[in-house]
Parts: structure tokens; sequence; C-alpha cells
């Protein structure tokens, strides 16, 4: 419906009238969020699993992947002194100092088939989540026309943001399993031809979340192709891709070509530089996609306010704060690997900062999750809740729980033990 409205394949104010009407219609995208459980946020679904237990010991929370680290000194400074620009509308497109900021960083961090261009490659997000959600609905309407009903494929577990922009796309959303046995990224080896000639958008995240599964370059190489074949966009949610153990992660524009073509990657400052509350990141990659996605924002994207993007040039421009919020984040994988040992067959991953649990032998996600709050006043996701039933009728979220170690050291060291002492 939102399509519509931006394509002027109809009068707007029709348009209009037509989705106040359709939002009570059985078939309406409003419904189809609402007509069951696995569509709600995750964490709804946990609070009600947890509303009539009381915590056991005083509460930890570990559910929400929200950093805690301290925000970097020059975040205030810049604030104040660009405070008068909060009287003014931004552009929905962002600072040029924004966009050559970024690709600057994008030239220094990646090894780039060649540099971004910051003019027609790089557009400002209010966070990445609005940015992938609305990706969905452009997409549908940049490719060109599909080989029967338009698909969305998305690896499960995955963001929420994802499954929702395929919805309001009107898209079918086929669920891709991410687990154990395909290296908790999806298999590209089970995608058919026939699927693939109907996918309008394939959702991505490396690290991924929840697991911490970073793709190699030969697996970028070979859905960047499949992309190109089949003539499908990749949104590829690179947001955690500065937290990692060893090695910094390929991005997916290393694998697009000269011409990023079919390919547009999501960064945010949420996790690299501990500003979840600033709700600001980029899109870039191929630029008639961004071209033609400017054109939904310009109506349906919030503005990002131009002093926070001033400390968004600040922040891209800067690489002690990322090293040290890394090396603490490396700090309680270390714990972790000596508390938890090799109990729920935990590895510590590749990147981000989710421990990823098997809690198969313990009832599964779910009563692992009450037990976890009812005896040790931990707050931790079950798995289940951030994955989707497949064709099988299985979840491949199911026997795992989601940690977020966002917590200082001897918090994160203290719910280690407890989550310990109660699983086993």
């Amino acid at each position: 419906m939102l399509s519509r409205l931006w394509c002027g394949r109809a009068d707007p104010l029709r348009v209009m009238y037509r989705m106040t009407r359709e939002s009570a219609a059985p078939d309406s995208v409003g419904a189809k969020f609402d007509r069951t459980a696995n569509a709600r946020s995750p964490f709804v679904r946990l609070r009600d699993l947890l509303a009539e237990l009381p915590p056991g010991k005083p509460p930890i929370s570990l559910a929400v992947g929200e950093p805690q680290h301290p925000i970097p000194a020059f975040v205030a400074p810049i604030v104040a002194a660009h405070v008068a620009e909060f009287g003014r509308y931004p552009m929905n497109k962002g600072l040029d100092e924004f966009a050559d900021a970024v690709g600057k960083w994008l030239n220094r961090r990646y090894k780039l088939p060649r540099a971004v261009d910051a003019a027609t490659e790089v557009l400002v997000l209010s966070g990445t989540r609005e940015g992938l959600f609305l990706a969905g609905i452009a997409a549908k309407n940049f490719v060109a026309p599909r080989a029967g009903r338009p698909a969305v494929l998305i690896p499960n577990p995955f963001y929420a943001a994802y499954a929702a922009g395929a919805i309001a796309a009107d898209c079918e959303t086929v669920y891709l399993p991410a687990t154990a046995a395909t290296g908790f990224l999806p298999d590209l080896d089970t995608l058919d031809e026939a699927l693939l000639a109907r996918t309008v958008a394939f959702y991505l995240a490396s690290p991924s979340n929840p697991q911490g599964a970073v793709a190699s370059r030969a697996y970028l190489d070979r859905l960047t192709a499949l992309a190109r074949r089949f003539g499908f966009l990749i949104l590829s949610d690179e947001c955690y891709c500065e937290i990692y153990s060893e090695r910094a992660p390929s991005g997916m524009l290393e694998a697009a070509g000269a011409g990023f073509q079919n390919v547009v990657v999501f960064h945010s400052l949420s996790k690299r530089s501990n500003l979840p509350g600033l709700r600001i990141g980029f899109a870039a990659g191929d630029r008639k996609f961004l071209a033609s996605f400017l054109e939904l924002r310009n109506i349906a994207a919030p503005q990002v306010p131009t002093p926070l993007q001033h400390v968004a040039i600040a922040a891209y421009n800067d690489e002690a704060h990322v090293e040290e919020n890394r090396r603490l984040y490396r700090e309680k994988f270390d714990l972790a690997d000596q508390i938890i040992g090799d109990r729920y067959n935990y590895r510590r991953p590749a990147g981000g900062f989710f421990l990823w649990l098997d809690v198969s032998a313990q009832g599964g996600s779910e009563i692992a999750t009450q037990r976890l709050w009812r005896e040790a006043g931990l707050r931790v996701v079950p798995g289940r809740y951030l994955a989707r039933e497949q064709a099988d009728g299985s979840n491949p979220g199911v026997n795992y729980i989601r940690v977020a170690m966002v917590q200082n050291n001897e918090i994160t060291a203290e719910a280690m033990h407890r989550l310990v002492a109660v699983l086993g």
C-alpha cells in the first residue's frame, strides 16, 4: 500500500482512503502482523513469558542488545556546538560532510574494488532498523517484474525488521534456516532457481544476530553472483562489523564489483560507538537503488537531525574509541570462555556480542529462560522468539537462548556464574 502511494500509480488521497478501509480487512498488512504470536516482538513475548514469575535474585538483564559501555567523550561537546541546528529541518539525504566521512571510512575499512562516491552511494539513516524495513518496500519497486509472487529471503533466526519489511512490501517471506549444520548462515545450495527467479531481496547479517557467524569472502562472492544472475538486491546488515574476536569481517561491498550493483550495506553507530540512542547510521552501495530509495525516504522516513550527523562525522573519523570498545567485549568473552567452557555447545563467536547457547538438554529455550529468571534473576531471550517455524514445523531457535554481553565485567562474571549454577 505504501509502495503504491510512493510510486505514483494511484492518486495519493484515494490510496490513503483505501489504506484506512483495508486496515480492518482480514488480509490487510496490519492483520498479517497481528495474526500470530510469531509476528509479535520477541521482547513483548519475553515479557509475557516472565510476567507471573518473580526473579530469584537481583535482576540482571542480558536480553536487549543495548551497549552499556561509556559513550565517546566527543559526543556532548559536538551536540552543544551545533545545538542551534535543531531549529531547522534536515535534508533526508543527509549532510554532504556526513556522506564524505562515511565514504572515507568505508574506503579505509574495506578492500573495495574502487572508492565509494559519497555524493551518490551513501544515504544517512535514522539507525539501521528503519532503513532495513523501508528497503524491503523499495526493493520490490526497484527490481524488474518477478516470475511469480515476489519473495524476500531471510535468514532464520533473524532481526525482526527484515520480516516486517517483507510483509509491508506484500512479498512472500521465505525463512532460510541458519543452523549449526550450515555454519549459522543460510545454505545457498538449497536455493532453487524457481525461488531465486521471484526473489526481490535477500537479507543477510554478517556478523549474524544472534549467532555471531561471519560470512567468508567466498560466501559473499557467491551470493553476489546469484543476485546479479537473478536480478535481486542484497540488503546486507553489517551493524556488528566492528565487534569481532580476531579478524575484521569482510563486507558485502568488497564482493560487489566496481559498480556495487545489486548490493546495499547498512551500518549503524549503535554498536560500533555505543550510541544506540543517537539513532544514526547509513546505507551505501548500488547508486541507482539508493536514488530510488531516497524518493521513498523523502515521503516516509524520519530525517536525522544535523547535530547528530556532526557527531557521526567525528565518530567515523575516530578509531580509538572503537578499538577500546572491542577490547571491552573481548574481555567479557574471555570471562565466558573461562566460566562457561564447553557447556551448552558454546563456542566463542567470530563477531557480535551475543552468546547463542544450546539448552536442549535443559528443556529448550522457553523453559531455560523461565528457570534463569525464576532461580537466578537473569533475563535472556528464548531463541524460539527470534526465529520462525519452517515448512516442516521445526524452529531453528527452539533449543537456544540468546545472551547479550552488554554489561560490565563484574556484572557479566556474576551473570555467567549464575547461569552455570542454574543450568548445570
